[in-house]
């Protein structure tokens, strides 16, 4: 089974290294069990599947920390191991989809057209005009 990131690339499972541990937090006896928190390791920098230009673009951005080339995922929101694995493995996918996205466009700067400017003047004209009629009118 293969973690399918988008129409092109899939990451195979050999890829992704698991830990599991005993989670913290309320649970009961159960929790001192069971190794039910998952840990995902994948290594960016060893990684066959990317491209040189995708382990580029990851290792830019600032969203994700990097730890010696590696994403860590740890997931302990649920009560069984299945359930924090496939949460773990939705978690890697997203994130991956996320940086792997290309950069937004940058916006040209453009200047206002000139009937632009006019509205805009004549709107203040107006607004003005507005407040100046509410004014009581004393002559001292």
């Amino acid at each position: 089974m293969n973690l399918t990131i988008n129409s092109k690339l899939e990451i195979p499972v050999s890829e992704i290294q698991w830990r599991f541990s005993r989670s913290s937090g309320a649970g009961g006896q159960n929790v001192n069990k069971t190794d039910s928190r998952v840990e995902i390791v994948f290594n960016v920098s060893e990684s066959k599947t990317l491209t040189q230009f995708q382990k580029h673009r990851i290792s830019i951005q600032n969203e994700v920390k990097l730890i010696n080339g590696c994403i860590c995922i740890a997931v302990q929101n649920k009560r069984t191991q299945y359930k924090n694995r496939q949460l773990a493995l939705s978690r890697l996918a997203s994130t991956l989809r996320e940086l792997l996205k290309p950069p937004p466009k940058k916006r040209r700067e453009t200047i206002p057209t000139r009937s632009s400017q006019r509205k805009r003047i004549e709107s203040k004209k107006k607004r003005g005009e507005l407040k100046k009629n509410r004014q009581s009118k004393r002559d001292y």
